[in-house]
């Protein structure tokens, strides 16, 4: 017969000796329940001098060294670092008409939930607040009651006999209570199951029905069931709790025979299912009993609720596992009553619930911490050291990882990207198999096609069509479709971006100024791009990367952003020109408009043919055709028939202009508030979910009704419906040699500098953004594969006259956002975790392969209006927009000091100098919208290049501690402190690393655990 660890309240054999009582008074006080019972309660408060940080004490506490052994073992160990989620249960015991009884009166997995007076219903999970002095008595039941680790047993009976048996032979039970106690812990208990309305109406209905039977089965069903009922199995709250969750069952009530409490926590070998002693139907892992004389059930319930909110603390639960004895878990309790935080009781009202916080402290981070802190035999310079090359860098060097280490060969990036990303190749076609992906295939593609539209329809303007609106989507077809087969981030988004706009108009200009061939003149330029970036690749340009800091994203992204806002905007305002709004109306001349159809000149007239006209057989009667008749014609007819129109009222249209602002407004309103209607409290989480994820379809379909219904003349989608270039002096292919002289052929490398300069930084820029560490990619990036894609494309497309592409950030930062993975199953009171990305490439290469068949869509894109469209180009501009720090603190410029939001960096840096590091943002982002919006255009990828260089000289203007909270400390200065703070080896600077290192820690957490 195998036995648990039988562990007595004796002294311990352990590798650190005696435990000591860190609370002697403690134990004392909670012993003394006479008429003095309250004042002990609040006397019972004393100073613990176990904890480490105590001021009495001039060495590490016994009890800390065991628990920093105990986790540091755990450490070294080869198990995962993170325990199975808990489920806790507390159970009280009730006397009833009907004789005793365990009714479910609370859960845990994080926060609080209990059934509330009435036991209809639970309440709103809450921060669990206990009072202090329940803690000193737990803390004394731990020392005195039975305990029981790695016990093996396979059923509650089986567990409750081996108690019994051990408490029998340590003399803590009376044999003639053996029987009555078991037969109170065996009582089938009571759980709270939520029900529908529904089901209970019909439950009140059947209730007379059934209460024979009910009274005639009760005796046979008064005791535990050994298998799971079905109640448990079909339990909707399961769905809320993860996979591979373990039961702590805590078991409290009052005994009237007992004259001491009857105490006993018991950790099982295996985690086992006890039957239906839990609301669900989870195998259980921990039991804590305590039964007790009457009058006492207040102090019970607060025990009780002590246990299972030192439970849900992860660092408590781990040394629970880990215990090996009652000193472990003595050491475990007063290491979290080392963290606690005490309110005074005049101040607060115990009873107030406290709603559960949006972000909570990383238990790793806990856990470093506190390794760290009580380390025997180091000063902290090691764990020092590997926070900052492990885990230390927040925002801006996530991506100074394996992805960019150089490697000293040609081409040596390139390769190490095609190996990190070929494993995962197949796994990228098939993990699109889910819903969410096709919603972002309609919501990405509607996108596409309108930008391919909005900049083909401006390269048209600037170069005469040499560049239309059908080689924008033929390029945008085969570009962004190459690129999401082949390259290394296929969440990326190709597009024509409004630099390159900016350049191709300039390119033309000076092609016609000087009698050159453009096309010819752009195939050369497009040629020394390609060449230039394939030289980047094969030196491991890339590498530069890391020098792009939140700065420089910020500024770049917020650029884009604004371009979207702006040009949706100037798109809608436009509209006047075409649909002019009737200002001058006056409804009381009403009477004076008036609109009639004359009758064309003989000569006009006898041209007619009715055969060219069908809509005249509409008529109901012959049309005659007399003067007097013209009156009848519509419009159109008129026109058609050669007739003019007469009158003051005939130019009149009607609000066309205010009902597109009404759709682009209505768009974007209605795609924001889907789009968080996921985290909002009306319908079933299934149902919310699913809106979500649909939010901008829903939106387009939504608004497009309305148009539909409404039967104004909004202006529509169009769509190219002929395959053949816009320009009919072009052909598919552009010719190399014979339009220019041989010079140009040397003298495009010029241009192309510049080129190159743009394309590195718009592509590597995005792709640092879409590759943050908080979006938690498993698969990798790859920036010199895509690269090194981006630069094929050049050829090819200037080869064939087609617009250049690199990745677009706002719209790829949309493609990512509609792909955003998050926890299905998330414990009450939990705010949803953010999981990841759905990394696959099916997504992006469906919307390119719809973009080049949008030719054949044409009948059915022409009902979609273009203010709905320009409404989501609005929308991702101020999604993007948002997802940046720089926006969070543009709003702090507006708000006092005492209403601004509790930002983790306003603690540790100066409002001013946030408002300094903010208006230099500012500063920078002007100078690149006059650059790009003036002549001075051709120097904008220089500027964007000025940025790195900006942020350097801010190093000497901002102290290094408020640059890691405000952006982050660049490579090259992090590298040369490094190598003079071990060259010096001073305590001074191991001080400032190791605090910088925790800043950085400290931010990290905070943007992943709120940002995510």
């Amino acid at each position: 017969m195998t036995k648990a660890r039988n562990v007595d309240s004796r002294e311990e054999h352990h590798p650190l000796g005696k435990i000591e009582d860190p609370c002697p008074h403690a134990e004392r006080m909670s012993n003394n329940h006479g008429a003095n019972q309250e004042t002990s309660s609040r006397n019972s408060v004393v100073i613990c001098q176990a904890v480490g940080r105590s001021i009495f004490t001039s060495s590490i506490s016994s009890a800390a060294e065991r628990v920093s052994l105990m986790l540091k073992q755990e450490e070294g160990g080869n198990e995962e670092a993170s325990s199975p989620v808990l489920f806790i249960q507390l159970s009280e015991l009730f006397n009833t008409l009907e004789g005793l009884e365990w009714r479910q009166t609370a859960r845990w997995i994080k926060f609080e939930e209990k059934v509330e007076d009435g036991g209809e219903r639970w309440s709103k999970p809450h921060v669990t607040t206990l009072s202090l002095h329940s803690l000193f008595e737990l803390r004394t039941c731990i020392r005195k009651g039975a305990i029981l680790l790695d016990l093996e047993a396979q059923s509650f009976k089986e567990i409750v006999e081996k108690i019994m048996e051990n408490q029998i032979e340590n003399h803590a039970l009376r044999p003639e209570h053996l029987n009555k106690l078991t037969h109170i812990l065996l009582l089938r208990p009571q759980h709270h199951t939520t029900k529908s309305q529904l089901m209970m109406l019909v439950a009140m209905c059947l209730a007379p029905c059934c209460s024979d039977k009910v009274n005639s089965c009760s005796d046979a069903k008064n005791e535990i069931s050994e298998i799971p009922l079905k109640e448990q199995l079909k339990n909707n709250f399961k769905k809320k709790i993860p996979a591979g969750t373990e039961v702590a069952n805590i078991l409290v009530g009052e005994a009237s025979f007992l004259e001491k409490p009857f105490i006993a926590f018991v950790r099982l070998q295996q985690s086992v299912l006890l039957g239906n002693l839990t609301e669900v139907a989870f195998p259980s892992r921990f039991l804590f009993i305590l039964l007790g004389p009457r009058a006492k059930m207040k102090a019970y319930h607060e025990i009780g609720r002590a246990v299972a909110t030192l439970l849900t603390d992860e660092l408590f639960q781990r040394v629970a596992r880990k215990a090996s004895g009652r000193g472990d878990l003595i050491a475990g309790i007063d290491e979290f009553m080392d963290e606690l935080t005490v309110l005074p009781p005049g101040k607060w009202d115990p009873t107030t619930r406290i709603a559960p916080p949006k972000c909570l402290p990383s238990p790793q981070k806990r856990l470093s911490l506190h390794l760290r802190e009580w380390s025997p035999h180091s000063n902290g310079n090691k764990s020092m050291m590997d926070d900052r090359h492990g885990h230390g860098h927040g925002h801006g060097h996530q991506h100074v990882s394996e992805e960019l280490k150089r490697t000293g060969r040609l081409f040596g990036g390139l390769l190490k990207d095609i190996q990190r990303k070929a494993p995962w190749y197949c796994s990228d076609f098939y993990d699109a198999l889910n819903i969410q992906c096709f919603s972002a295939i309609l919501y990405i593609y509607l996108a596409t096609v309108t930008n391919a539209i909005t900049f083909g329809g401006m390269l048209g303007d600037a170069t005469d069509n040499m560049q239309g609106v059908l080689e924008s989507f033929l390029g945008t077809a085969f570009a962004g479709a190459f690129f999401c087969l082949f390259s290394g981030q296929p969440l990326t988004i190709l597009s024509s971006t409004g630099p390159v706009l900016v350049f191709e108009r300039l390119l033309f200009s000076f092609s016609k100024d000087y009698n050159l061939d453009y096309l010819e003149f752009r195939l050369w330029i497009g040629l020394w791009v390609a060449f230039f970036g394939l030289i980047l690749v094969a030196t491991e340009a890339s590498y530069l990367v890391q020098y792009f800091t939140r700065f420089t994203e910020e500024g770049f992204c917020a650029l884009i952003s604004f371009i979207f806002i702006y040009d949706a905007i100037k798109k809608m305002l436009s509209l006047v020109e075409h649909y002019p709004v009737n200002w001058d109306y006056k409804i009381n001349d009403v009477t004076l408009y008036s609109c009639t159809c004359q009758m064309p000149e003989a000569g006009n007239f006898s041209l007619l043919n009715t055969t060219l006209f069908p809509t005249i057989s509409s008529f109901e009667e012959p049309l005659d055709l007399e003067p007097g008749n013209w009156s009848l014609l519509t419009k159109k007819q008129c026109v058609q028939l050669g007739g003019h129109l007469a009158g003051n009222s005939c130019s009149f249209v009607p609000d066309v202009t205010f009902m597109s602002f009404i759709l682009f407004l209505g768009t974007f309103l209605c795609s924001l508030i889907l789009k968080n209607f996921k985290s909002s409290r009306y319908f079933p989480t299934t149902l919310r979910r699913l809106v979500g994820d649909f939010s901008i379809i829903l939106a387009i379909l939504i608004f497009c009704g309305i148009d539909a219904a409404l039967g104004l003349d909004t202006p529509k989608l169009i769509v190219p419906s002929e395959f053949k270039p816009t320009n009919p002096t072009r052909g598919w292919l552009v010719f190399p040699f014979g339009a220019n002289p041989w010079w140009i052929y040397l003298a495009s490398s010029v241009p192309a500098i510049l080129v190159i300069i743009l394309i590195f930084m718009d592509q590597q820029i995005t792709a640092v953004i879409l590759n943050r560490k908080e979006y938690k990619l498993q698969k990798g990036a790859g920036f010199h594969l895509d690269f090194f894609c981006v630069s094929l494309l050049m050829i090819f497309t200037s080869i064939m006259g087609l617009p250049w592409y690199v990745s677009a950030t706002v719209i790829s930062l949309a493609h990512m956002d509609s792909l955003k993975k998050e926890s299905t199953t998330c414990a009450p009171g939990e705010q949803p975790k953010f999981l990841g990305i759905r990394e696959q490439r099916v997504t992006g290469l469906v919307v390119f392969i719809l973009t080049g068949l949008s030719v054949f869509l044409a009948p059915v894109l022409k009902f979609i209006p273009m203010p709905v469209l320009y409404g989501i180009f609005l929308y991702m501009g101020v999604s993007a927009l948002s997802s940046i720090q720089f926006t969070d603190r543009l709003q702090l410029l507006l708000m006092p000091a005492k209403h601004q939001p509790d930002f983790i960096y306003l603690r540790h840096v100066p409002l001013r100098q946030v408002h300094l590091f903010t208006f230099i943002q500012i500063l920078c982002l002007a100078v690149l919208w006059i650059i790009k919006s003036t002549a001075a255009a051709i120097i904008f990828p220089v500027m964007l290049l000025a940025l790195v260089g900006i942020r350097k000289v801010m190093e000497y203007i901002f102290p290094r501690q408020y640059l890691v909270w405000l952006d982050d400390i660049m490579p090259e200065k992090e590298r040369k402190e490094e190598e003079e703070k071990l060259k010096r080896k001073q305590d001074q600077d191991d001080s400032d690393s190791e605090d910088v290192s925790m800043i950085l820690g400290d931010r990290e957490e905070w943007e992943g655990g709120c940002t995510g």
